[in-house]
């Protein structure tokens, strides 16, 4: 097309929606005009089930559960009065809670006010607050943001390093939903002994995000920690950010979760309508199953332009490949679903990958994120009339532009500025976008079968570990991974006990040894 067709393409295929500053554009993808009149009736479908999903339907069939992060932005919207005084309460004690922290009414045990916050969770108990609280960072902020969200010694050890001698002044939050999740408990065991090494009582510095009953919620309960708030089998992890999930640690930090659920709440509304070409949510899903025949065909690649939106891709490739990657949808046919997931920020990208998405295999599509405002007061000139914004904004359209020439397909998400109704917005927005396309391919967006796999996988590897260390224990003499194998009757599990093996010779206080040289086979390993 010419740059005049371009631009009618542009007004023609342009989403507004004033009411949270935000547009869609679509016009760089190279859907038909038919398009439209063959997915409208699935599209009518999804905002059906959309609708019976807020009103409270079994919406995730597989656990027998219903879905509401919708309700957390908009209490009167649940089915029930008890959830509505739950989300309502739950709002109130975050808010209140922060309140008394700010202000040095809760105090850390040793008198002082609260500096810094240290949360610890995994998955979506950590990406989406770590997004959150990336985006809204300010030098105003009353409390400084660090996240353990792996068991990973080292990472952790670099947190605690990072917080230096100010652990008597930091609170932490652990969040978990069971209570039980390995990374999380480890992280939140290495805190307390770190802590302790400190001669600092943990639980004086502790809170609690978890459900009712839960191995954490007793915990705490028994240990008196400072608080507890809830988590509820209706949310998920990857769409709790907009409950205490994301509230809390926001609110500590100063960012105002009033506007975070405005702007979610809005978007919601408008995202809700089943107005299809009006309805940003809706050209989204669209774009997504066009661009990938509704099988996941081609990747999608984030590029914000905006630094504090850096985050965003990781925290989406929760949202969106957790629920889009399924094996069978809903009527138990395989289907292997999802769709990949990844990106960098603008212009950084240029000078990494936009070269291979240029000139390469053209297995994706783009989205990239514009923001118009640039910063909060006056840019200086870095050529005559040019600021640094102004650059950043000239390499988005190059970008976009480059590779639509060479038939790279792409859709804009512009927002006026990057704020905390903004980061709502986009939330909401993306959350309501898998929902609708997981509609349109069928599928359960809202289990993790695969994700609980990899947790038995992982449990079994551990169990395998202490089976070894124990023979190594009972025999005391140098034996082959195969040996080791053979008398524990697993042959078949050679490989894995030879990983192990290394692994626990390579940390000398685990106290196993090896010899350093020879084929595979012939290494061997004993206790020191």
């Amino acid at each position: 097309m010419n740059k005049s067709e371009l631009w009618n393409r542009y007004q023609k295929y342009l989403c507004t929606c004033p009411e949270i500053s935000l547009s869609v554009d679509i016009s760089r993808m190279n859907f038909g005009d038919d398009f439209w009149s063959r997915m409208e009736p699935a599209m009518q479908r999804a905002f059906e089930a959309m609708a019976e999903l807020e009103k409270g339907a079994i919406a995730n069939p597989d656990e027998g559960r219903m879905v509401g992060h919708y309700w957390l932005r908009n209490a009167p919207l649940a089915p029930g009065a008890d959830i509505r005084r739950e989300i309502e309460a739950a709002i109130s004690q975050v808010q209140s809670f922060s309140a008394a922290i700010h202000e040095g009414t809760v105090r850390a045990a040793n008198g002082d006010i609260f500096k810094n916050l240290l949360v610890i969770g995994i998955g979506g108990s950590a990406l989406g607050p770590q997004f959150v609280a990336d985006a809204l960072t300010s030098s105003r902020d009353p409390m400084a943001a660090y996240f353990l969200d792996n068991t990973d010694p080292d990472g952790m050890d670099r947190v605690f390093a990072g917080l230096g001698g100010d652990l008597a002044r930091t609170l932490v939050i652990v969040i978990s939903k069971s209570g039980s999740t390995k990374e999380t408990r480890n992280g939140m065991l290495e805190t307390t002994a770190a802590y302790t090494r400190a001669g600092l009582d943990f639980s004086r510095h502790a809170v609690a995000v978890t459900g009712d009953g839960s191995e954490l919620d007793t915990l705490a309960k028994n240990d008196v920690w400072i608080a507890r708030f809830p988590m509820w089998d209706w949310v998920g992890g990857r769409t709790s950010v907009t409950s205490a999930v994301g509230l809390l640690p926001a609110a500590l930090q100063g960012i105002d979760i009033k506007a975070v659920l405005e702007g979610a709440k809005i978007c919601d509304e408008i995202t809700r309508k089943p107005d299809t070409r009006n309805n940003p949510a809706a050209l989204m899903a669209l774009m997504w199953h066009y661009a990938t025949g509704g099988t996941g065909s081609k990747d999608m690649v984030m590029l914000p332009y905006k630094d504090r939106l850096l985050l965003f891709s990781r925290y989406l490739q929760q949202l969106i490949m957790e629920s889009i990657g399924k094996e069978r949808d809903l009527n138990g046919a395989k289907v292997y679903q999802g769709l990949t997931v990844y990106g960098n920020k603008g212009s950084t990208d240029q000078h990494a990958y936009v070269q291979q998405l240029r000139e390469g295999v053209a297995n994706f599509f783009v989205t990239f994120i514009e923001v118009l405002k640039d910063r909060d007061g006056t840019s200086m000139q870095v050529d005559p009339g040019i600021t640094s914004g102004d650059y950043l904004f000239g390499f988005f359209q190059g970008t976009r532009t480059a590779l639509y020439e060479m038939g790279r397909e792409s859709m804009t998400i512009t927002v006026d500025s990057v704020d905390a109704r903004t980061i709502g917005a986009l939330i909401a927005l993306f959350e309501r976008t898998v929902g609708l396309y997981a509609s349109l391919v069928n599928i359960n967006a809202y289990h993790q079968p695969g994700v609980e796999a990899g947790k038995k996988a992982a449990g079994a590897v551990i169990s395998l570990q202490k089976s070894i260390v124990e023979l190594l224990t009972a025999h005391r003499r140098e034996m082959t991974a195969q040996e080791i194998a053979a008398a524990l009757g697993k042959p078949d599990d050679t490989e894995a006990i030879f990983a192990i093996l290394r692994h626990l010779a390579a940390n000398p206080d685990r106290t196993v040894s090896s010899s350093a040289n020879g084929a595979l086979k012939d290494i061997r390993f004993c206790l020191k």
